[in-house]
Protein backbone atom coordinates (compact mmCIF):
# COMPACT_ATOMS: atom_id res chain seq x y z
CA UNK A 1 0.00 0.00 0.00
CA UNK A 2 1.15 3.56 -0.72
CA UNK A 3 0.70 4.60 2.90
CA UNK A 4 3.17 1.94 4.05
CA UNK A 5 5.86 3.42 1.82
CA UNK A 6 5.49 6.94 3.20
CA UNK A 7 8.68 8.02 4.94
CA UNK A 8 8.39 11.33 6.84
CA UNK A 9 12.17 11.53 7.14
CA UNK A 10 12.43 12.15 3.39
CA UNK A 11 11.22 15.59 2.20
CA UNK A 12 8.46 15.38 -0.37
CA UNK A 13 9.34 16.54 -3.88
CA UNK A 14 7.69 19.70 -5.13
CA UNK A 15 4.86 19.06 -7.57
CA UNK A 16 3.97 22.30 -9.29
CA UNK A 17 1.27 20.79 -11.49
CA UNK A 18 -0.57 19.46 -8.46
CA UNK A 19 -0.21 22.84 -6.73
CA UNK A 20 -1.60 24.84 -9.67
CA UNK A 21 -4.57 22.50 -10.08
CA UNK A 22 -5.34 22.70 -6.38
CA UNK A 23 -4.99 26.49 -6.34
CA UNK A 24 -7.47 26.87 -9.22
CA UNK A 25 -9.99 24.78 -7.31
CA UNK A 26 -9.37 26.66 -4.07
CA UNK A 27 -9.79 30.08 -5.69
CA UNK A 28 -13.01 28.86 -7.33
CA UNK A 29 -14.35 27.61 -3.99
CA UNK A 30 -12.77 29.01 -0.85
CA UNK A 31 -14.56 26.41 1.28
CA UNK A 32 -12.72 23.57 -0.49
CA UNK A 33 -10.17 23.35 2.32
CA UNK A 34 -8.74 20.04 1.19
CA UNK A 35 -7.01 21.94 -1.64
CA UNK A 36 -4.97 23.83 0.97
CA UNK A 37 -3.49 20.57 2.24
CA UNK A 38 -2.78 19.42 -1.32
CA UNK A 39 -0.87 22.62 -1.98
CA UNK A 40 1.05 22.25 1.28
CA UNK A 41 2.11 18.73 0.43
CA UNK A 42 2.95 19.69 -3.14
CA UNK A 43 5.18 22.65 -2.28
CA UNK A 44 6.35 22.68 1.31
CA UNK A 45 9.11 20.12 0.79
CA UNK A 46 11.39 20.08 3.84
CA UNK A 47 9.60 22.90 5.70
CA UNK A 48 8.62 20.74 8.67
CA UNK A 49 12.13 19.28 8.81
CA UNK A 50 13.77 22.71 8.96
CA UNK A 51 11.34 24.13 11.48
CA UNK A 52 11.55 21.06 13.72
CA UNK A 53 15.34 21.43 13.83
CA UNK A 54 14.85 25.08 14.73
CA UNK A 55 12.45 24.07 17.48
CA UNK A 56 14.86 21.68 19.19
CA UNK A 57 17.70 24.19 19.00
CA UNK A 58 16.22 25.98 22.04
CA UNK A 59 15.72 24.65 25.56
CA UNK A 60 11.97 25.33 25.62
CA UNK A 61 11.50 24.02 22.09
CA UNK A 62 13.44 20.90 22.99
CA UNK A 63 11.08 20.32 25.91
CA UNK A 64 8.04 20.66 23.64
CA UNK A 65 9.54 18.23 21.14
CA UNK A 66 10.46 15.78 23.90
CA UNK A 67 6.93 15.81 25.34
CA UNK A 68 5.41 15.61 21.83
CA UNK A 69 1.90 16.54 22.90
CA UNK A 70 -0.78 15.96 20.26
CA UNK A 71 -2.80 19.18 20.28
CA UNK A 72 -5.88 18.10 18.32
CA UNK A 73 -7.35 15.93 21.11
CA UNK A 74 -6.63 18.67 23.64
CA UNK A 75 -8.31 21.31 21.49
CA UNK A 76 -11.35 19.04 21.13
CA UNK A 77 -11.73 18.69 24.90
CA UNK A 78 -14.70 20.97 25.43
CA UNK A 79 -14.42 20.89 29.22
CA UNK A 80 -10.85 22.15 28.92
CA UNK A 81 -11.86 24.84 26.43
CA UNK A 82 -14.70 25.95 28.73
CA UNK A 83 -12.28 26.36 31.65
CA UNK A 84 -10.58 29.50 30.31
CA UNK A 85 -11.60 32.90 31.70
CA UNK A 86 -12.99 35.71 29.58
CA UNK A 87 -10.31 37.77 27.92
CA UNK A 88 -7.92 34.83 27.56
CA UNK A 89 -6.61 33.25 24.37
CA UNK A 90 -8.61 30.14 25.25
CA UNK A 91 -11.83 32.11 25.64
CA UNK A 92 -11.27 33.77 22.25
CA UNK A 93 -10.64 30.33 20.74
CA UNK A 94 -13.88 29.08 22.33
CA UNK A 95 -15.78 31.97 20.74
CA UNK A 96 -14.06 31.21 17.42
CA UNK A 97 -15.23 27.60 17.53
CA UNK A 98 -18.76 28.58 18.46
CA UNK A 99 -18.92 31.27 15.79
CA UNK A 100 -17.50 29.24 12.91
CA UNK A 101 -18.49 25.68 13.73
CA UNK A 102 -14.89 24.64 13.09
CA UNK A 103 -13.07 22.05 15.18
CA UNK A 104 -9.53 20.72 15.50
CA UNK A 105 -10.59 17.17 14.68
CA UNK A 106 -12.49 18.41 11.61
CA UNK A 107 -9.32 20.05 10.33
CA UNK A 108 -7.37 16.87 11.06
CA UNK A 109 -9.86 14.77 9.09
CA UNK A 110 -9.60 17.10 6.11
CA UNK A 111 -5.82 16.98 6.21
CA UNK A 112 -5.74 13.22 5.65
CA UNK A 113 -8.67 13.01 3.24
CA UNK A 114 -7.79 11.53 -0.15
CA UNK A 115 -4.09 11.31 0.68
CA UNK A 116 -1.70 8.41 1.11
CA UNK A 117 -0.30 9.69 4.41
CA UNK A 118 -1.45 7.86 7.57
CA UNK A 119 -3.13 9.93 10.26
CA UNK A 120 -0.69 9.51 13.15
CA UNK A 121 2.75 8.62 11.85
CA UNK A 122 5.10 8.23 14.80
CA UNK A 123 7.96 10.42 13.68
CA UNK A 124 9.17 13.83 14.94
CA UNK A 125 8.73 15.56 11.58
CA UNK A 126 5.22 14.15 11.15
CA UNK A 127 4.34 15.26 14.70
CA UNK A 128 5.58 18.75 13.93
CA UNK A 129 3.47 18.88 10.77
CA UNK A 130 0.36 17.90 12.76
CA UNK A 131 1.18 20.56 15.33
CA UNK A 132 1.41 23.21 12.61
CA UNK A 133 -1.98 22.12 11.32
CA UNK A 134 -3.61 22.14 14.76
CA UNK A 135 -2.46 25.66 15.73
CA UNK A 136 -3.76 27.29 12.55
CA UNK A 137 -7.02 28.43 14.13
CA UNK A 138 -5.20 29.69 17.23
CA UNK A 139 -3.13 31.86 14.88
CA UNK A 140 -6.41 33.34 13.63
CA UNK A 141 -7.05 34.42 17.22
CA UNK A 142 -3.57 35.74 17.89
CA UNK A 143 -3.21 37.70 14.65
CA UNK A 144 -6.73 39.14 14.50
CA UNK A 145 -7.18 37.77 10.98
CA UNK A 146 -10.64 36.25 11.08
CA UNK A 147 -11.70 33.14 9.21
CA UNK A 148 -13.55 35.27 6.66
CA UNK A 149 -13.02 33.79 3.24
CA UNK A 150 -11.08 34.87 1.29
CA UNK A 151 -9.57 37.96 2.96
CA UNK A 152 -8.80 36.76 6.48
CA UNK A 153 -7.48 33.43 5.30
CA UNK A 154 -5.26 35.06 2.68
CA UNK A 155 -3.78 37.38 5.31
CA UNK A 156 -3.12 34.48 7.65
CA UNK A 157 -1.42 32.36 5.00
CA UNK A 158 0.87 35.31 4.25
CA UNK A 159 1.62 35.55 7.98
CA UNK A 160 2.24 31.78 8.02
CA UNK A 161 4.68 32.00 5.11
CA UNK A 162 6.71 34.62 6.96
CA UNK A 163 6.74 32.41 10.06
CA UNK A 164 7.47 29.05 8.45
CA UNK A 165 9.07 29.63 5.05
CA UNK A 166 6.62 27.10 3.59
CA UNK A 167 6.28 27.85 -0.12
CA UNK A 168 2.72 26.52 -0.17
CA UNK A 169 1.56 29.37 2.07
CA UNK A 170 3.15 31.95 -0.22
CA UNK A 171 1.57 30.30 -3.26
CA UNK A 172 -1.95 30.54 -1.80
CA UNK A 173 -1.54 34.12 -0.55
CA UNK A 174 -0.08 35.39 -3.81
CA UNK A 175 -2.71 33.61 -5.87
CA UNK A 176 -5.55 35.11 -3.83
CA UNK A 177 -4.07 38.62 -3.92
CA UNK A 178 -3.49 38.56 -7.68
CA UNK A 179 -6.97 37.24 -8.40
CA UNK A 180 -8.51 39.91 -6.19
CA UNK A 181 -6.55 42.65 -7.95
CA UNK A 182 -7.56 41.33 -11.38
CA UNK A 183 -11.26 41.01 -10.57
CA UNK A 184 -11.87 44.05 -8.39
CA UNK A 185 -9.16 46.49 -9.45
CA UNK A 186 -9.00 47.34 -5.73
CA UNK A 187 -5.62 47.15 -3.97
CA UNK A 188 -7.05 46.97 -0.44
CA UNK A 189 -7.01 43.16 -0.45
CA UNK A 190 -3.42 43.03 -1.71
CA UNK A 191 -2.22 45.55 0.87
CA UNK A 192 -3.86 43.52 3.64
CA UNK A 193 -2.12 40.33 2.47
CA UNK A 194 1.22 42.16 2.35
CA UNK A 195 0.55 43.35 5.90
CA UNK A 196 0.05 39.73 6.96
CA UNK A 197 3.53 38.85 5.68
CA UNK A 198 5.12 41.87 7.40
CA UNK A 199 3.45 41.05 10.70
CA UNK A 200 4.64 37.46 10.45
CA UNK A 201 8.22 38.62 9.92
CA UNK A 202 8.13 40.98 12.91
CA UNK A 203 6.42 38.62 15.35
CA UNK A 204 8.15 36.16 17.63
CA UNK A 205 8.43 32.64 16.22
CA UNK A 206 5.08 31.16 17.20
CA UNK A 207 6.08 27.54 16.72
CA UNK A 208 8.17 27.77 19.89
CA UNK A 209 5.11 28.51 22.04
CA UNK A 210 3.67 26.11 24.58
CA UNK A 211 0.08 26.30 23.35
CA UNK A 212 -1.43 24.59 26.36
CA UNK A 213 0.01 27.33 28.56
CA UNK A 214 -0.70 30.08 26.04
CA UNK A 215 -4.42 29.35 26.08
CA UNK A 216 -4.70 30.63 29.65
CA UNK A 217 -2.83 33.87 28.94
CA UNK A 218 -4.75 37.16 28.49
CA UNK A 219 -5.14 37.66 24.74
CA UNK A 220 -3.86 41.23 24.58
CA UNK A 221 -0.89 40.40 26.81
CA UNK A 222 -0.04 37.44 24.57
CA UNK A 223 -0.17 39.59 21.45
CA UNK A 224 2.12 42.16 23.05
CA UNK A 225 4.59 39.53 24.26
CA UNK A 226 4.68 37.87 20.85
CA UNK A 227 5.06 41.22 19.03
CA UNK A 228 1.92 40.71 16.94
CA UNK A 229 0.82 44.06 15.54
CA UNK A 230 -2.72 45.32 15.02
CA UNK A 231 -4.14 44.20 11.63
CA UNK A 232 -4.97 47.71 10.46
CA UNK A 233 -4.74 47.11 6.70
CA UNK A 234 -6.90 44.03 7.08
CA UNK A 235 -9.64 45.94 8.87
CA UNK A 236 -9.43 48.73 6.30
CA UNK A 237 -9.80 46.17 3.51
CA UNK A 238 -12.80 44.61 5.26
CA UNK A 239 -14.49 48.01 5.43
CA UNK A 240 -13.63 49.12 1.88
CA UNK A 241 -14.57 45.86 0.22
CA UNK A 242 -17.86 45.68 2.15
CA UNK A 243 -18.72 49.25 1.22
CA UNK A 244 -18.11 48.43 -2.42
CA UNK A 245 -20.14 45.23 -2.19
CA UNK A 246 -17.04 43.13 -2.88
CA UNK A 247 -15.59 40.05 -1.20
CA UNK A 248 -12.15 40.58 -2.72
CA UNK A 249 -12.38 37.63 -5.10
Amino acid sequence: MASQSFNPAVPMKREWGTAFRALRRLLADGDDTIQVFRIMRALNGDTSHRNYRRLIASLEGGRLAYERVELAPRLCDRAWIESFPEGSVGAAYRAFLDGTGYSADGLAELSIAETEIPANVEHPYAWFGRRERDIHDIWHILTGYEADEPLGEACLVAFSYAQTGGLGWAFIGAGAALKSLRITGNTAFTRAVWEGWRHGKRAAWLHAEDYQALMGEPLEAARARLRIAEPLRYREAQTRLAAAGLRGI
